[in-house]
């Protein structure tokens, strides 16, 4: 998973191999659903990217944590292995670009070219497997923009467009492809918005909001995407914000 301007989880996985594109459950008795499948999950080292793996490995996938620092990867692992789940580690610059290009070409380039570029080089792999189940991650920046994120926004409304074009080139393969649309998740990456109080005051009243969404609400919609259950679920982007950010 990627967060923020590299910050933007997404995810893929297939039987016996595959990629994927946030709170600890308490309890959770493992359904296996995703016994014999592999999950390679970009930015799982902590929040949403963190409780999407942990919940693929509950539902019996082997997943390899992915992150860009090697301290953070172990760090995952090894927590993730102290409950008992099937879980390896590697360090991956999914989006590195050249240090000095300029930030916009970056956000791009992270949040939308390396996802479809990384998918590329599996599908493949992915094809010959069959019965797989791609998970791009946007945010609900695409449907509601702020105005200091002007570039942040494009890449996420990019991957709606990218979901959809991708679900049709894809199905012939028999390959499925869904997109998460987290909203306002209580992780480190989202606390300068959800710790004002004014703003979240705020959003909260005319969102008719009970609660700020956890990590594991947008894990659970990953698992499914990728279970069985979906089969018959593609080109969606579907939103996990406490409320309807479109008709």
């Amino acid at each position: 998973m990627l967060r923020a301007v590299a910050r933007a989880p997404w995810s893929l996985c297939r039987p016996s191999a595959g990629l994927f594109v946030r709170r600890h459950s308490s309890v959770r008795a493992p359904k296996r659903i995703l016994a014999d499948r592999v999950a390679v999950v970009t930015g799982s080292t902590a929040g949403i990217g963190l409780a999407i793996a942990r919940r693929l490995a509950q539902d019996g996938a082997h997943v390899v944590i992915s992150s860009r620092k090697q301290q953070n990867v172990d760090r995952a692992v090894a927590v993730l292995q102290g409950e008992g789940l099937s879980v390896t580690g590697t360090v991956c610059h999914v989006g590195k670009a050249e240090d000095r290009e300029r930030l916009v070409a970056t956000i791009l380039s992270v949040n939308v070219k390396s996802p479809a570029l990384l998918l590329s080089l599996l599908l493949p792999h992915m094809e010959r497997r069959g019965s797989a189940a791609v998970v791009l991650v946007s945010s609900i920046s695409a449907y509601m923009p702020h105005v200091e994120l002007g570039a942040y926004n494009i890449s996420k409304t990019a991957l709606l467009g990218l979901t959809r074009t991708l679900a049709l080139e894809l199905a012939p393969r028999d390959i499925r492809v869904n997109c998460l649309v987290p909203g306002l998740i209580e992780t480190d990456f989202s606390k300068v918005l959800h710790k004002n109080k004014a703003f979240w005051n705020l959003f909260k009243e005319n969102q008719k909001l009970q609660r700020i969404g956890q990590p594991e609400d947008c894990a659970g919609l990953v698992a499914f995407l990728c279970s069985p259950d979906a089969s018959y679920i593609t080109g969606e982007s579907i939103a996990v914000a406490g409320f309807s950010p479109r008709l």
